[in-house]
């Protein structure tokens, strides 16, 4: 590798003052008034990042109804903001380097506004759509920006710390867009989210450009090949998330253009590892990405993830499908974000270099506990009858992302700063194509339970039966004050009978998805704990190794 140019002479630094790599900013002392400034700045500009995408898959519904979409055409929302916001870092990454990090968060955070502020005008399908894509890019410096400003919060020191808060306001995001999505859609309608993010947003920029952040190193750092790079792995990433957003809803079978895509994504990553993998300096390490080490890391991020969509699959699906809506969703909401929160600063307050992996076992015995809980739902289950399990996963999620950044980073900052990128890309794509596995996985298998469980229900109903018989006549006497005539009210009635069996169908193929969560957290918290008892005894004999070592000389 070669040593990295300067573009501009750094400041003489003291040991702790120094950035920790090009395009961080430095680590000045700061009295407590400044750090807890810092601190609020970052809370503020993290949640706005997050809440752009929250809100919109929040509100989904209302969105496609106010456009006029089908199902089909609102999912591509959402989906299109996580196709542009995964890869954005393998650019993002080298221009804090190479640009400095104040006239990057300067420009991220104007971009970001002026999206937003489009947001605004956007009355037709088509621009919405354009304008969630461009804004998955423009989000992405939000969340490097946010991590900043929590970290200038903290000593050196406790570094560790800041980073699992920092981590967590992002997850934090969802749970606020639930609770303040309601009070938004009476005030103005769709647009009312739209305001609200702006008016976030240019809170957020007032904010950074009156406490801006200590500048960094600049080192050039851009190279041609970098931009063909970035050309060929942002389309694949993107096939893939299309794929894994449309699967469950236009069902895999029956659309051959998903194999193609797949196919494509499959070939363009292809020639992009090839060209980096015989690169001087190249952008992505293909010889330490495809390490046992750094595959088992990459399985570990991306298994948490889907184990944590039972949360936002399983949960809210089960609930929506007993007639629940966002007003009834509040105060689970609240519950969700209160568990995040705490799960977040107990990972604070814990963290420690030998509490990394069992912060990360615990987090899976949460979720392992959690899902167990939920079992059990019937057509009687309301939010509060969740409060105690999704609490209990909230907590995981909120608790195990800084120890296993911090697990992840630590390798590759041993092999130097270039291999960073690397890293920040694997774990984007880890979280957020794991983000997309987790709802595709279940939502497959929870349509096949559904179906066999339909099935079953209609085959057992016999009108002959007479328990059958007297039920469709008490589901047709709901409609005696209003249909006169015997035979459509019966016929409605059928219906009625129909309604309830798919509802029961229903709740019963959540439950399943639930068990499928509950065996893959188990699965998973079974690895990691031979993994932790294999490295622990080859930890041993190396240690015994060098005190006889020492012994000796």
């Amino acid at each position: 590798m070669k040593q990295p140019i300067l573009l501009e002479t750094p400041p003489n630094w003291t040991a702790d003052e120094r950035p920790m790599m090009p395009g961080s900013p430095a680590t000045p002392y700061h009295r407590p008034p400044v750090r807890l400034a810092y601190a609020l700045v970052g809370v503020l500009v993290g949640i706005t990042g997050g809440l752009g995408n929250a809100l919109i898959s929040a509100n989904l519904p209302q969105i496609q109804g106010h456009l006029g979409l089908t199902p089909v055409e609102g999912a591509w929302l959402p989906a299109a903001y996580v196709m542009t916001n995964v890869t954005s870092n393998l650019i993002l990454f080298k221009a804090r380097q190479q640009f400095g990090i104040r006239a990057f968060a300067e420009l991220g955070i104007f971009a970001y506004v002026l999206l937003t502020l489009l947001h605004l005008f956007a009355d037709d399908y088509a621009t919405a759509l354009l304008l969630r894509a461009v804004s998955g890019f423009a989000a992405a410096p939000m969340s490097a920006l946010g991590l900043y400003y929590i970290l200038q919060a903290f000593p050196k020191a406790r570094m560790g710390s800041g980073l699992c808060i920092a981590l967590a306001l992002s997850q934090l995001a969802v749970p606020l867009a639930w609770l303040i999505s309601p009070s938004l859609l009476d005030i103005g309608d769709w647009h009312g989210l739209y305001v609200f993010e702006l008016g976030m947003a240019l809170c957020s920029m007032a904010a950074m450009v009156v406490l801006k952040l200590p500048p960094g190193l600049r080192i050039k750092v851009f190279e041609p090949l970098d931009v063909l790079t970035f050309l060929l792995l942002t389309p694949a990433v993107a096939l893939i998330g299309a794929v894994l957003a449309q699967g469950r809803v236009q069902w895999w079978p029956d659309h051959p253009w998903m194999a193609f895509a797949l196919a494509a994504a499959f070939l363009l990553i292809l020639i992009a590892g090839f060209m980096e993998h015989y690169r001087e300096n190249p952008l992505i390490q293909t010889r330490w990405l495809g390490a046992a080490a750094t595959l088992r890391f990459a399985l570990g991020a991306l298994g948490i993830r889907l184990l944590l969509s039972e949360q936002t699959y399983a949960a809210t699906g089960l609930l929506r499908t007993l007639g629940m809506g966002p007003d009834q969703f509040r105060p689970l909401y609240a519950v969700i974000m209160a568990g995040t929160a705490i799960g977040a600063v107990a990972a604070a307050v814990l963290f420690g270099p030998k509490r990394l992996v069992p912060l990360i076992i615990l987090s899976m015995i949460l979720i392992l506990a959690g899902s167990v809980m939920d079992q059990d739902a019937t057509n009687l289950t309301r939010p509060h009858d969740l409060f105690l399990s999704q609490f209990l996963i909230s907590c995981a999620a909120g608790m195990f992302m800084g120890p296993l950044v911090i697990l992840g980073v630590m390798p590759a900052l041993a092999k130097g700063a270039d291999y960073i990128v690397t890293f920040v890309v694997l774990f984007a794509v880890s979280q957020s194509l794991g983000g997309l596995l987790g709802p595709a996985i279940f939502g497959t298998f929870q349509q096949y339970r559904q179906h066999e469980y339909s099935a079953q229900m209609t085959a057992n109903v016999d009108p002959t039966d007479p328990v059958v018989a007297q039920r469709l006549r008490l589901q047709a006497q709901v409609y005696a004050p209003v249909i006169t005539d015997p035979v459509r009210r019966n016929a409605q009635g059928t219906a009625l009978l129909s309604q309830s069996a798919t509802r029961e169908a229903n709740v019963r193929a959540y439950n399943d998805v639930v068990v499928l969560n509950t065996l893959i957290a188990l699965a998973f918290l079974s690895w990691t704990l031979v993994r932790t008892v294999i490295l622990s005894r080859n930890a041993k004999p190396a240690t015994g190794a060098i005190a006889t070592a020492k012994g000796a000389v």
